[in-house]
């Protein structure tokens, strides 16, 4: 039975920050989380967004594709799609969706999703360049990012929302990807205006945080010596 209250999520942001960009999960295994999500590659290697259990990757080229079981990631969110619609939006700046999705509440105490399905009047996406080991800092890698912009374009934008109380473990707020309905642009959104769009939202009570226990770098690393919280909020 799929437990559409959990939101799962591997590896964290904080890991990131310090270069531990190493891939420590499938793509096979993170789908048995979820039908539904976003993430990175190893070594930053693009974006990902996972809709109706198909994991596509917009990279730094503007390629979108369909990615294979044996993919690996940093860092994941997953869940098995559950959304209630709540609204219409039209002509909505990010103020605006953010508004309506924390319901004109300053801020929400718990994780949930958000997707808005519609006509996106401009669009605002990034996608790193994969880096290879030995791995360099988040801030330093993501300097290496390719942008793209697009107008008056169908798609999908899914977003996780993260109580502050999180940031470091997720990004405090929204963290939205986004995946156009022709693949033509995808990625990290860094702006986006919504023409017309339906906009529902999955509420979780669970987060299964799941980490990297395996892997030496990460279990070795003192995280104390990272300016965690700074260095995120300026990547994300």
């Amino acid at each position: 039975m799929m437990k559409t209250n959990i939101l799962y999520q591997h590896g964290t942001l904080a890991l990131l920050v310090p270069g531990l960009l190493t891939g420590t999960i499938t793509m096979k295994e993170l789908l048995q989380h979820g039908d539904t999500g976003i993430g990175t590659g190893e070594g930053l290697d693009g974006e990902l967004i996972i809709l109706d259990g198909i994991p596509y990757q917009a990279d730094s080229l503007g390629n979108v594709k369909v990615v294979k079981d044996d993919f690996i990631m940093p860092f994941a969110n997953a869940n098995f799609a559950d959304f209630k619609f709540l609204t219409t939006l039209k002509d909505a700046t990010p103020a605006k969706f953010a508004t309506v999705a924390l319901q004109e509440k300053e801020n929400a105490n718990t994780f949930f999703a958000v997707q808005v399905k519609g006509i996106f009047s401009y669009v605002k996406t990034r996608a790193v360049v994969k880096s290879f080991p030995p791995f360099d800092t988040l801030e330093a890698t993501a300097q290496k990012q390719s942008i793209f912009e697009a107008h008056n374009i169908e798609g999908t934008l899914i977003s996780y929302y993260s109580p502050s109380l999180f940031h470091g473990a997720a990004v405090a707020g929204f963290h939205n990807h986004f995946l156009a309905a022709d693949h033509s642009i995808g990625g990290h959104v860094l702006d986006f205006k919504i023409a017309s769009g339906k906009l529902s939202r999955q509420l979780f009570d669970t987060l299964e945080q799941h980490l990297p226990i395996t892997n030496k770098e990460f279990m070795d690393h003192n995280f104390a010596k990272d300016n965690i919280a700074d260095v995120i909020s300026k990547a994300e």
